[in-house]
């Protein structure tokens, strides 16, 4: 599923995202930088030593900002590292956290020059994100920043399962 806003395609796609080729993938990292489960691990595992010797450089990264490194050995050529907050029920600035780790990301890839770039659903595994909520601010997040930015063409969120899929297509159709 894909729709148009402004000159960038924002599209949902059910897949591995350590497969895609976009200029960038986004990896949902804890603060320390220190590889982790989920697509973590996913990303570390798969792009080999190069990222964790450069995110040991960088030391850390506060929940809602975002860092960048070599894509190693994934397809993309760049990871961005970004942290999502840890679901407390909705009442420690978790909605401001969630959206600025997307749009924190944008702007370091834009900055960077990339031109495309692929999101899991951050913050949706082990940090316990409520999914519609997430998808919402996710979507919402990126809708917001092309509207005012057109370097990057494609934003990808890569959904591992059905049922995000099924949240993100939802919210995404509401934004049409």
């Amino acid at each position: 599923m894909q729709a148009k806003f402004n000159q960038t395609i924002i599209e949902l796609a059910r897949r591995d995202i350590t497969e895609e080729s976009t200029d960038a993938v986004v990896n949902a990292a804890n603060s320390r930088l220190a590889g982790g489960a989920g697509v973590d691990g996913a990303i570390h595992r798969a792009g080999g030593p190069a990222i964790m010797a450069e995110c040991r450089q960088i030391g850390g990264c506060p929940t809602g900002q975002a860092v960048i490194t070599t894509g190693g050995n994934l397809k993309a050529r760049y990871v961005i590292h970004t942290v999502g907050p840890v679901y407390q029920g909705g009442t420690r600035n978790e909605a401001n956290l969630l959206a600025a780790a997307y749009t924190n990301s944008l702007k370091l890839a834009a900055k960077k020059g990339l031109q495309s770039i692929s999101f899991p659903a951050i913050s949706c595994g082990t940090y316990g994100y409520p999914l519609q909520e997430a998808a919402h601010l996710a979507l919402k997040s990126c809708v917001e920043f092309v509207r005012e930015n057109t370097q990057i063409q494609i934003i990808r969120h890569v959904l591992f399962d059905q049922k995000i899929y099924n949240f993100f297509s939802g919210e995404l159709r509401k934004l049409i």
